[in-house]
């Protein structure tokens, strides 16, 4: 569908960047208002940028009223070419940064959910030392499913990923991290949350509801490995958890993550000795080209943050 003003974009400007820059928040805000917050920009102003931009480029972008705020099928098109422009700028910008030799520039890492209370993982140690090593460059933490940060590490959108490791690709590279332990909770409510003394083992569990992940990851290798079925298909570990509160299923969780729920009496690991399965997270990064001077940076310090962390730990 096209807009109005029979203009069409030429070449690229400052403020066309400006334009799309504000159009991809406005998206991935899912709307105009929530977006002032990102933005830090008034609506009518949100408003009248994403109008210019339609304007510059001959095309209705997004509909906008009572109804709610969706993209036209010309938007989403738009918005996809918006999202490759804008990782392509932040890489030339850091391009320019490594040629003189000095880190700044942004960072885009994105991080599998619920690794913050893992002891094991030392994000927080890593980005303290990259902190102090390149206080210029602007940090951009990401949180996201395995899916999504593999395929923006290879489409250029983040510069690395740590995510868990599960199967791996041809266009990327692994550098083993930490773990962490997975076991089996029930809920107060289900049969097995009084049965602490008993030991179930994976046939008894074949038969009973399971909740668990809907995307590849070690949680689906280990259910289709052993033969357990999903009685409820979970988006992310924190609906795993819901299902589970439920009483109405069991299901795998970090033992980190769970343990506010057991501490508060609402869950209890359920044969812990034989129902769980460890995870190995990996940075990941793309074979090809190299990596930005930053990006290795923060690489180095993620590997220098864990081998700190596991000489630490040792007895």
């Amino acid at each position: 569908m096209q807009a109005n003003n029979p203009t069409p974009i030429g070449q690229l400007g400052d403020v066309d960047l400006r334009l799309l820059r504000v159009f991809k928040a406005v998206v991935d805000c899912r709307g105009m208002a929530s977006a002032e917050l990102e933005l830090n920009l008034a609506m009518s102003t949100i408003s009248r940028h994403v109008k210019d931009l339609e304007t510059r480029l001959n095309l209705v972008l997004c509909r906008r009223g009572r109804a709610g705020f969706s993209l036209t099928p010309e938007g989403e098109l738009v918005y996809a070419a918006t999202e490759q422009l804008l990782a392509a700028t932040d890489a030339f910008r850091g391009n320019l940064h490594n040629i003189h030799r000095s880190l700044g520039g942004d960072l885009h890492v994105a991080v599998f959910e619920k690794t913050a209370s893992n002891p094991q993982a030392r994000l927080s140690d890593a980005i303290a030392l990259f902190r102090r090593q390149a206080p210029q460059v602007h940090l951009h933490l990401h949180v996201g499913t395995i899916a999504m940060i593999e395929r923006g590490v290879i489409d250029g959108q983040y510069h690395l990923g740590v995510i868990p490791e599960h199967r791996r690709s041809d266009s990327l590279s692994y550098d083993r991290l930490f773990e962490e332990n997975m076991h089996l909770y029930a809920g107060s409510g289900h049969p097995w949350f009084g049965e602490a003394s008993k030991r179930h083992g994976w046939a008894e569990l074949r038969r009973q509801h399971l909740a668990a992940l809907g995307y590849h990851s070690p949680n689906m290798s280990l259910a289709q490995g052993r033969g357990l079925e999903r009685a409820a298909t979970a988006s992310d570990q924190e609906a795993v958890a819901t299902l589970v509160l439920s009483g109405m299923f069991v299901g795998f969780l970090p033992d980190h993550y769970a343990q506010p729920f057991v501490e508060g009496g609402r869950m209890r690991a359920v044969s812990p000795e034989r129902l769980f399965y460890r995870c190995t997270f990996a940075c990941i990064r793309r074979r090809s080209p190299e990596l930005l001077r930053i990006a290795e940076t923060f690489r180095e310090a993620l590997l220098a943050a864990h081998k700190a962390g596991a000489i630490s730990t040792k007895p």
